[in-house]
C-alpha cells in the first residue's frame, strides 16, 4: 500500500499535470496561464517585432523580440480585473480564467495564436456545423492593431466566437456583415476622422500633410478622413509607409516621407502610424532639425517610450486623440508587487524583470524605468472596460444571482456573443453599452505632449463628445490656441477679417471689416454686423461696450506708487521718532522741533493723498485727492517758511528798527495756523461754492476704451489752491535767499532754498504734462508723482541730513563744539567793531581803554568771553520765545545796544 507521503506526492503530481495541461506548448503561445470554470483568452503584442518574418520560406517558429511595456501593461490590467471579478460577487460560484499569447504585432503569428487557443485536444475540428463547438476559451480579448484584429476576426466570425477589442478602431471592423463576432469597447475612426477634422477647424488648419501606415488601419484612417474633411481641409502631400518594422526598405520609406514633410508649406502632419515607425520618423526630424505640428492618431498617440526620446522637444508640437482612459482602483498596488497569482503563471513578469535587471529595455533612463512610471496606467483602463463587459455577458447567460449562477459554464461560444450585444452595466459612474454595430459609442480625450526639462508628458487638453461633435478645450487650456503656427494655403483672415475666397477651396484673400462690423474668429467668409448698443473700429474683432480704465491695485504704476509711499512714510516716521529722542541736542533744537514737528504731519497727510489716486475714482476720493494735498503740503511749506522767516530776521541785524517791527509778525504757530487756514479755506470756497471735484468719463476720441477720472472741477479752484502752494514757495525762497549771509552754524537757508527749487521745478513740468493728459488715467500718475518728487524733496533736504548728524556724528556737534566752531568766526567779524566801540565812548568799562588807543589782548578777551557766554547763546537759540537776538545785539555799537534793550 502506499503511504500517507507517497498519497500526497501523488496527489500533488496529479494537480500539476491538470494545472499545466493547457500549457504544455512553447512559451511563446502560452506566456501567462490560469484556469478557471470560464476561460478568456488574452491576445496582445507583447513583443512588437518578428525576426525575419519577410524571408521566411517555410512554416518554422517564430521569433519575437523587443518588449513593448503598453501590451504587456494592458494585459495585467485585464488579468487584475479578472481577479477582482473572482472575488466579487458579480460571477457567484463561476471563476474566471484567461490564456495569454503574444501575437508580436504579426497577423500570421496572431492565427497562429488563435489556432492554439481554439484546439481542442491539439487541432482544430473541420466540422459542417459549429453550432455546438466548445472550445476551451469562451471568449477572446484582443488585438491591439487593426491589422491584426481583421485577421483575427474573419478567422472568429467561422465560428462566431466573440472578439473584443480595446483598441482596433478601424472602420470595416462595424460590418457586421463580414466582421459578425467582432466587438470593440472604442468608438469606430469614423469618429476619429470626425475629431480630427474638429480638431483642426478649431485651431483653423486648412493645409496638412499626412503620413499613414500601408496597412488596412492606416489606409482605412486615411480614407476616412479624406471623407470627412472634403471641402474644409485640404491634403497638401500623402505619403505611405510600410506597416512592417523589419522591412528591407523602411528607413527609405521613412526617409521619403521625411523629405515631403521638409519641403511642404504645410505645418501640420497627421500621423496614422506605429509607434515604432513614428519615432523612426522622429529622428529623420531631429536630425534635420525640422519642427511641426504633428497629430498623433490612436496608435501612437499615448505611446510613453517616445516621450522619452532624445531631444524630442524639437520637433514641434504633438496634439493627439485617445480613447477615454480612467485610473484601476488599486492597480498601482498590484503592480508595486508585481508577482503571479498563486495557482497561475506569467513567463512575460519574470521576462519583464529580467529586462529591467539587465537595464535592457530603455538604456536611456535605467534608473526609473518601471512600469509603474514608464507608461501611463490610465492605458489598461479600457481592458478593464472590456472584461467587466464580457463578465455582464456572461452573467446574463449563466442565469446569475447574488448567490450563484445556475447555467452551463461550459456553452458554445455564439450564445456569449448573443448575450454580450445586450449587456447595459455601470463602472466606474459611467454607463456603457455596444450599438448595433457593436461598437462603444463615448467619445475621446484631446492630448497634448507638454514639455517637461528634456521630455514630454500627456496631458488632456480637451474632449470631443460623439453627442455634441466638436472638439472643446479645457479652460486652463485654452491659452495653447496662441503659441500654434498657422497652417494654411493662404494668410489666414485674423478676426477683423473676412474671406475674400478664389476659385480653390482652401485659399482665398482677407479684407478688413468696415467699423461697426467684426470678425470674431479665423477665415469668415464676411463680417457680422455689431448688436444693438455696441460698436466696433475698423478690423474690430468683437463688439464692445466702452471699456473703464483707472488705477487698479494690482497694476504695475500703482504698485509702485504704493510702494514709494510707504518708503516715505517710513522715512518720516524714523525722522520723527529720532528728532524727539535726541530733540535735547543742538542740532535738532537749532531746527525747531515744534516746527519738525507740524512738517511731518504735513508730510504724512501729503503722502496719505496719493493712496486716494488709485482705484476707481468715487466723489468723496476725488475731493479727499485734492483736500489732502492742499492742507499737508501747505501746512509743510508754512513751517518751511517760518524758518525761513526766522532766518530773515537774523540777516536784518543791522537794521534794528527793522528787524524790531517785522519780529511782530513772527509768532510761529499763529503764522501756521493762518498760512494754512487761508489754504482750507480756498479749499472750502472750491469744494462748496463751486464745482467740486469728482469721477468724470473721458474719451480720448479713438478706440473703445474710456478714462474714468477724478475731474478736477472748477479749474479756478484747483490753479487758486496750488497757486497759493506756490505762492507760499516762493515767499520761502525768496526770505532764505535773504537770510543766506546768517553765520553757517545756525543758517537753515541751504536746505529751504534747495527743496523749495525741487518743489517749483516738479510743479512747473507738472503742468504740461498734466494738460497733456487730460483726457487719460496718466494724469492721476502725474499727479501722484509730483507729491511723491516735492514730499522727497523736502524730506532728503530738511530731516535726512539732520538725522545723520545726530547719529553719525554727534560728537562733533555737541554744544561745545558747535559754541567754540562759532566763537571763531563770529570773532574774527566782531573784533573790529568792538575796538572801534571803545575808542569812541573811552573808558565807561572798567579794563577798557581810553578813545583812540587800541585795546589789549586782554581787553579783547573780556568782551570776547562776555559775547560767546553760555547764557547769551542759549537766549540765541531760544530767540523763538522773546526777546532781542543777543547775538544781533553784541554786534551793535554800544548806543544802539543800549538802545535796544
Amino acid at each position: 500500500m502506499l503511504s500517507h507521503l507517497d498519497l500526497r506526492v501523488l496527489a500533488l503530481l496529479m494537480l500539476s499535470s491538470g494545472l499545466w495541461v493547457r500549457c504544455d506548448i512553447p512559451s511563446s503561445l502560452c506566456g501567462a496561464y490560469m484556469e478557471g470554470d470560464v476561460n478568456i483568452a488574452i491576445l496582445s503584442s507583447i513583443h512588437s517585432k518578428v525576426i525575419n518574418l519577410h524571408k521566411r520560406t517555410r512554416p518554422q517558429p517564430f521569433v519575437c523580440t523587443d518588449f513593448d511595456l503598453i501590451p504587456f501593461l494592458q494585459s495585467l490590467g485585464a488579468i487584475y480585473t479578472i481577479e477582482e471579478i473572482n472575488n466579487s460577487s458579480l460571477l457567484p460560484g463561476i471563476k474566471l480564467g484567461y490564456e495569454v499569447c503574444d501575437s508580436c504585432a504579426s497577423p500570421t503569428k496572431a492565427l497562429h495564436c488563435v489556432e492554439h487557443l481554439l484546439a481542442v485536444n491539439g487541432s482544430l475540428p473541420a466540422l459542417s456545423d459549429y453550432s455546438d463547438f466548445r472550445p476551451p476559451v469562451k471568449v477572446l480579448l484582443g488585438e491591439r492593431y487593426s491589422e491584426l484584429s481583421i485577421a483575427i476576426a474573419k478567422l472568429l466570425s467561422l465560428y462566431l466566437c466573440p472578439q473584443v477589442s480595446t483598441a482596433s478602431s478601424a472602420p470595416v471592423l462595424s460590418d457586421k456583415l463580414r466582421y459578425p463576432s467582432f466587438m470593440r469597447v472604442i468608438p469606430s475612426d469614423i469618429y476619429q476622422a470626425q475629431a480630427l477634422v474638429k480638431l483642426m477647424t478649431h485651431f483653423s488648419w486648412n493645409w496638412v500633410g499626412v503620413v499613414y501606415g500601408d496597412d488596412d488601419y492606416g489606409r482605412a484612417a486615411y480614407q476616412s478622413f479624406v471623407q470627412q474633411s472634403a471641402g474644409t481641409i485640404c491634403v497638401d502631400f500623402e505619403k505611405t509607409v510600410t506597416h512592417y518594422l523589419d522591412h528591407v526598405d523602411v528607413e527609405k520609406y521613412i526617409k521619403d516621407a521625411a523629405k515631403s514633410i521638409r519641403e511642404s508649406r504645410a505645418k501640420v502632419v497627421l500621423l496614422i502610424l506605429k509607434p515604432q515607425l513614428v519615432e523612426k520618423l522622429f529622428k529623420e526630424m531631429i536630425q534635420t532639425n525640422t519642427s511641426r505640428v504633428w497629430i498623433a492618431s490612436d496608435a501612437w498617440a499615448l505611446y510613453r517610450p517616445l516621450t522619452k526620446m532624445t531631444d524630442i522637444n524639437k520637433v514641434g508640437k504633438i496634439f493627439g486623440f485617445s480613447f477615454t482612459m480612467g485610473n484601476i482602483p488599486g492597480f498601482t498596488d498590484y503592480l508595486r508587487n508585481l508577482r503571479p497569482t498563486p495557482g497561475a503563471r506569467n513567463d512575460f513578469i519574470e521576462e519583464y524583470k529580467q529586462l529591467r535587471l539587465n537595464c535592457s529595455l530603455w538604456p536611456r533612463d535605467c534608473s526609473t524605468d518601471d512600469v509603474l512610471y514608464a507608461v501611463d496606467l490610465r492605458e489598461a483602463y479600457m481592458e478593464r472596460l472590456a472584461i467587466y463587459a464580457i463578465a455582464h455577458g456572461l452573467r446574463t447567460l449563466l442565469d446569475c444571482n447574488h448567490t450563484a449562477c445556475s447555467g452551463d459554464n461550459n456553452f458554445p461560444p455564439w450564445k456569449l456573443l448573443e448575450s454580450m450585444h445586450s449587456v447595459n452595466f455601470t463602472l466606474d459612474g459611467t454607463r456603457y453599452f455596444f450599438d448595433e454595430n457593436g461598437d462603444f459609442v463615448d467619445g475621446y480625450d484631446l492630448i497634448m505632449w507638454q514639455e517637461k526639462d528634456d521630455e514630454r508628458i500627456i496631458e488632456i487638453v480637451g474632449k470631443f463628445l460623439l453627442k455634441k461633435g466638436d472638439v472643446e478645450i479645457l479652460s486652463e487650456y485654452q491659452s495653447i490656441n496662441e503659441s500654434l503656427p498657422l497652417a494654411k494655403c493662404s494668410d489666414p483672415c485674423a478676426p477683423g477679417t473676412a474671406k475674400n475666397q478664389s476659385k480653390i477651396p482652401c485659399c482665398y484673400n482677407c479684407v478688413v471689416c468696415a467699423e461697426g462690423k467684426y470678425t470674431n474668429g479665423y477665415d469668415f467668409p464676411e463680417c457680422l454686423k455689431c448688436p444693438d448698443g455696441k460698436w466696433s473700429t475698423p478690423g474690430a474683432s468683437e463688439c464692445e461696450y466702452f471699456q473703464e480704465i483707472f488705477l487698479v491695485w494690482n497694476d504695475s504704476y500703482p504698485i509702485a506708487l504704493l510702494v514709494a509711499t510707504v518708503i516715505g512714510l517710513i522715512l518720516v516716521f524714523t525722522s520723527f521718532i529720532i528728532f524727539n529722542v535726541h530733540r535735547n541736542t543742538t542740532v535738532i533744537r537749532k531746527a525747531d522741533n515744534t516746527m519738525s514737528c507740524f512738517m511731518f504731519l504735513g508730510l504724512t497727510v501729503s503722502f496719505a493723498s496719493v493712496i486716494m489716486f488709485i482705484g476707481r475714482p468715487n466723489e468723496h476720493q476725488c475731493r479727499a485727492q485734492q483736500a489732502l494735498y492742499g492742507l499737508g503740503f501747505t501746512l509743510c511749506v508754512s513751517c518751511i517758511l517760518v524758518k525761513a522767516f526766522r532766518t530773515f530776521l537774523a540777516f536784518l541785524a543791522f537794521d534794528p528798527d527793522k528787524q524790531h517791527q517785522l519780529k511782530k509778525l513772527y509768532k510761529p504757530v499763529i503764522n501756521l495756523v493762518l498760512l494754512t487756514g487761508a489754504q482750507g479755506i480756498i479749499l472750502l470756497f472750491w469744494m462748496t461754492l463751486g464745482k467740486s471735484p469728482g469721477p468724470d468719463i473721458k474719451w480720448p476720441e479713438t478706440g473703445l476704451k474710456i478714462y474714468v477720472v477724478c475731474d478736477e472741477g472748477s479749474i479756478i479752484g484747483f490753479v487758486v489752491m496750488h497757486g497759493y502752494i506756490a505762492l507760499l514757495a516762493f515767499i520761502c525762497f525768496f526770505l532764505a535767499f535773504k537770510g543766506r549771509k546768517v553765520p553757517h552754524d545756525f543758517n537753515e537757508t541751504g536746505v529751504i532754498i534747495f527743496s523749495i527749487l525741487i518743489h517749483l521745478f516738479v510743479w512747473l513740468c507738472f503742468i504740461p504734462i498734466y494738460i497733456e493728459r487730460n483726457k487719460t488715467e496718466q494724469r492721476h500718475i502725474v499727479q501722484a508723482s509730483a507729491i511723491l518728487a516735492s514730499n522727497y524733496g523736502i524730506i532728503f533736504c530738511h530731516f535726512i541730513p539732520k538725522c545723520y548728524i545726530v547719529l553719525w556724528e554727534l560728537s562733533e556737534n555737541s554744544r561745545a563744539s558747535i559754541m567754540g566752531r562759532l566763537a571763531r568766526r563770529i570773532r574774527e567779524d566782531t573784533a573790529t567793531a568792538n575796538i572801534t566801540v571803545l575808542h569812541e565812548a573811552g573808558r565807561t568799562t572798567p579794563g577798557v581803554t581810553s578813545p583812540g588807543v587800541a585795546p589789549s589782548v586782554n581787553e579783547i578777551s573780556v568782551i570776547s568771553k562776555d559775547v560767546f557766554s553760555t547764557n547769551n547763546t542759549d537766549d540765541f537759540l531760544n530767540m523763538d520765545r522773546g526777546g532781542t537776538d543777543p547775538l544781533v545785539s553784541r554786534h551793535l555799537p554800544v548806543t544802539q545796544r543800549h538802545t535796544t534793550r
